[in-house]
């Protein structure tokens, strides 16, 4: 290691160092054990432009070891991302600063995606290398990689030990991601102490069984080992890889170097002067960097631009060789709104159908329409497609074998298979769909929230939505999930009740640019309801009203908005003034005008029943003191749906029933 190179690697270990003493808070651990790798990976092997960090053929780099993310700051801060300040690091987790404790996608520009929770860096790595190898499948042509970059994750025996790890990197392996390449930062110490004391198999051999390309580095300090086990790994155009590189959790400070508590809490003032000793630094001063270093990343930053710029001149040659080409780029970076406007005028996408089907159907019948308006739709299911209605016909299967291919089988892996349609919406370029049975929502939830957090607008499709599951019981049938995903900021949730509120979610979905939605759909079918309209789009709505002020207002989803309306017949005939609501998505009605709202429920009407085959918990809102619901209370049974529904109360007789009372 030259001196330049060791000042380099040193100046990311000090600012870490500092920014964590200053803020008296954060996790040194990491990026003083892992400068090194990183250094040696952004200043020589990876394609970045820190001018332009949108380059769609830029390499990513992703930081799943979020903790670490003084590590990531410093590293944009040398290179000259986004004018990241000396000043933004002396605010490391300050409220508003640029430097959050944990890496935050849209915050802080040039970090790929929001890291935390560990190991969801590694299913996001997997989707971006995904999202690579298929558009490098559509676009490249001989003498024109236009789609040629790899994916780098960097994580450690934290992300290792999460199951949604194994999960990602078994479906990589199957699939051949060369591309994707996955630094492991093995120190063996965890927050409590020694990982033997909970982990202890080879990991190697798990990533060789995966499929993996295995690589090992002794010394993390090693610039040259680190520099040969990267280049090895973009040498094999087969298998994804696997570098494993030794390192000292807390490298440099003396007291603190190797021990579990160099993890998670700052060296101390004392520990902090004794790393700058222990590393030669020059300087006691806090922030300090000498200018041959920052000279030194500038260079290399306009070395890189140079590589952007080289690129820029293959594309324009590929656009005037194929315009056809270009047309389809253009389409799959920036064609959404023509897509949705046509969508808007054709009525035949709004219109309701005589005969009643499954909104999971009906879905499946919108997906396969939309794929061949927007090719760049890809998405698939957790090895439920021929019940999700989530395959598009014709389209081929993503494989090793084809990555043209639109279908993904994500296999048994909920958890992983939403990781990666986070990474696949990251990358940019694709329109991502995930779907499983509603009841396993649970098993996405923790990646929903990442989508929400980081403003993707991806897409779920849920379906087998109630107690309608029927026979297999309590285990498939989802009470509180509805409940669980309406409380989640940033998320829109539909559960349409006929072909023209499917339409209208989906539409919703594809509008939607920070926004994900998911789409919770029936097994069971449901017949068209004659006032369902694109009013969907604002997700409540008055589907069916009276004359006057009403003297009760029924609210409903799904298959209950049936209901609703069959009970507003029977009580009209008594000589009632009922309205019927129909509610597809509380939390894009609670974005609607106060004044819209109030059309829909005004307040002096306090006479509502709230009708819905899951947990009444959200409805408080809508039902009020003075009103009722008509909800689950608890677990589903094994039994033919209709006996459920019956069982359960969800029966024009009890709906009644619960109005009169009011």
């Amino acid at each position: 290691m030259n001196m330049i190179d060791t000042q380099s690697v040193n100046a990311i270990r000090v600012l870490s160092a500092d920014a964590i003493q200053k803020a008296n808070s954060g996790h040194p651990g990491l990026p003083l054990g892992s400068a090194p790798m990183a250094y040696e990976l952004w200043m020589n092997h990876m394609n970045h432009n820190p001018a332009d960090p949108e380059w769609a053929n830029r390499d990513r780099f992703v930081l799943s070891g979020g903790h670490g993310s003084m590590l990531l700051y410093s590293l944009l801060h040398l290179f000259g991302y986004g004018d990241l300040s000396r000043e933004d690091l002396m605010q490391f987790r300050q409220m508003g600063s640029l430097t959050p404790g944990h890496p935050e996608y849209r915050h802080t520009v040039g970090v790929e995606a929001t890291t935390g929770p560990l190991g969801a860096g590694m299913g996001m790595a997997v989707g971006m290398a995904i999202a690579e190898a298929h558009l490098a499948e559509v676009f490249n042509k001989e003498e024109y990689p236009v789609v040629d970059h790899y994916t780098f994750a960097l994580g450690g025996d934290g992300c290792m030990m999460e199951g949604i790890s194994s999960e990602a990197f078994s479906l990589a392996g199957t699939l051949g991601l060369s591309k994707l390449i996955v630094l492991y930062d093995s120190n063996k110490i965890s927050i409590e102490g020694d990982t033997d004391i909970a982990f202890t198999e080879d990991v190697t051999k798990r990533m060789e069984a995966f499929g993996f390309q295995t690589l090992l580095v002794e010394d993390g300090n090693d610039l040259e080992a680190i520099g040969r086990a990267i280049e090895e790994a973009k040498a094999d155009t087969q298998h994804p890889s696997f570098i494993t590189i030794r390192t000292q959790i807390g490298y440099g400070c003396p007291a603190k170097q190797g021990k579990a508590s160099a993890h998670g809490e700052p060296l101390g003032v004392e520990n902090v002067e004794a790393l700058k000793e222990n590393l030669n630094w020059p300087s006691k001063e806090p922030f300090y960097v000498p200018d041959e270093v920052y000279e030194h990343f500038s260079r290399a930053a306009e070395e890189k631009a140079d590589v952007e710029a080289a690129w820029k001149v293959m594309f324009a040659a590929y656009c005037e060789e194929y315009p056809e080409m270009e047309t389809l780029w253009n389409q799959y970076y920036d064609g959404r709104s023509e897509v949705l406007q046509s969508l808007m005028e054709d009525e035949s996408f709004w219109a309701n159908p005589e005969k009643a089907d499954a909104t999971r159907g009906i879905s499946g019948k919108i997906i396969n329409r939309l794929k061949d308006m927007m090719p760049n739709l890809i998405g698939g299911s957790a090895d439920l497609a021929p019940s999700n209605k989530t395959n598009m016909g014709g389209e081929g299967d993503f494989s090793r074998e084809n990555y043209a291919g639109r279908n993904m089988h994500f296999g048994v892996r909920e958890l992983a298979m939403t990781a990666i349609g986070n990474g696949m919406m990251l990358h940019g370029g694709l329109q991502a769909y995930v779907a499983t049975f509603f009841v396993f929502s649970d098993y996405t939830k923790p990646m929903a929230r990442l989508s929400a957090l980081m403003g993707l607008p991806l897409t779920f499709v849920f379906t087998h939505d109630s107690i309608g599951v029927g026979e297999d019981g309590p285990t498939h049938e989802p009470i509180e999930q509805l409940a669980m995903f309406r409380a989640m900021p940033n998320f829109h949730v539909f559960r349409p009740c006929d072909t023209t509120e499917t339409a209208a979610a989906w539409y919703s979905a594809l509008a939607s640019e920070k926004t994900p939605t998911a789409l919770v759909l029936t097994r069971q079918n449901l017949a068209p309801m004659a006032g369902s309209s694109k009013e969907a789009l604002k997700g409540g709505y008055v589907l069916e009203d009276c004359e006057g002020t009403p003297d009760l207002i029924l609210m409903a989803s799904g298959s209950e908005v049936e209901l609703a309306v069959k009970a507003k017949a029977v009580l009209e005939a008594e000589g009632r003034r009922v309205r019927v609501v129909s509610m597809p998505c509380m939390d894009v009605f609670a974005e609607q005008s106060r004044e819209y709202q109030e059309s829909v429920l005004p307040k002096s009407v306090r006479r509502r029943v709230a009708i819905e085959a899951l947990s009444d918990f959200g409805w408080g809102r809508y039902v009020g003191l003075d009103g009722a619901t008509v909800t689950m209370t608890g677990f589903g049974a094994s039994g033919p749906a209709a006996q459920l529904f019956e069982h359960f109360g969800f029966t024009v007789d009890h709906v009644v029933e619960t109005a009169r009372s009011l």
